[in-house]
C-alpha cells in the first residue's frame, strides 16, 4: 500500500473511531441522557459518574486527534478502554459482544493511528513472515521449511 493510501485509510479509521466515540459514548454522558446513567447503574457505577467519565473520554479523544499528542491520547484511551473492559468483566457481561468490545475499539483506534503515522510504523513495523526470513538470510529460510 502506498503512503497516500495508508494516510487516507488511517484518517478514515480515525474519523470513524472519533465519530463513534463522540456519538455513542461521550455525548450521552455529557448531555446527561438517561441512557448513560441507566447503563452506568446496570454496570454497578454509582449515580453521577457518567459526566466525569465523559469528560475524561473527551480529553483522551482530543489528545488522540491532535497529531503532536496522538500517541499519548491513544495510550490514555487504551487505559480508559481497559477500565471499561474490567467493568464489563466484573458485571459478568457476554465475552465477545461486551467484554471484548473495548479491545475491538482499541484495535480500530491503533490501526488508524498506525496507518497515518510513519513514526509509529517505524517503531512497530509490519512485515510478512517471508520478508523476515529473507532478511535473516539462508539459515532462517531453512529453519522455516
Amino acid at each position: 500500500m502506498n503512503r497516500s493510501a495508508m494516510l487516507w485509510s488511517g484518517r478514515a479509521l480515525t474519523s470513524l473511531f472519533a465519530l463513534f466515540m463522540l456519538l455513542a459514548s461521550i455525548s450521552p454522558k455529557l448531555l446527561g441522557l438517561p441512557v448513560a446513567e441507566e447503563t452506568m447503574a446496570q454496570l454497578g457505577w454509582p449515580a453521577g459518574y457518567s459526566y466525569l467519565i465523559g469528560l475524561i473520554e473527551l480529553g483522551c479523544l482530543v489528545l488522540y486527534l491532535l497529531p503532536r499528542t496522538s500517541v499519548l491520547g491513544a495510550i490514555l484511551m487504551m487505559g480508559l478502554l481497559g477500565g471499561a473492559m474490567a467493568t464489563q468483566i466484573r458485571a459478568e457481561s457476554p465475552l465477545l459482544s461486551h467484554v471484548f468490545f473495548s479491545l475491538y475499539l482499541g484495535l480500530f483506534m491503533w490501526g488508524g493511528l498506525w496507518l497515518r503515522d510513519a513514526r509509529l510504523r517505524a517503531v512497530f513495523p509490519f512485515r510478512p513472515a517471508t520478508h523476515v526470513a529473507q532478511d535473516a538470510g539462508p539459515a532462517a529460510l531453512e529453519a522455516t521449511a
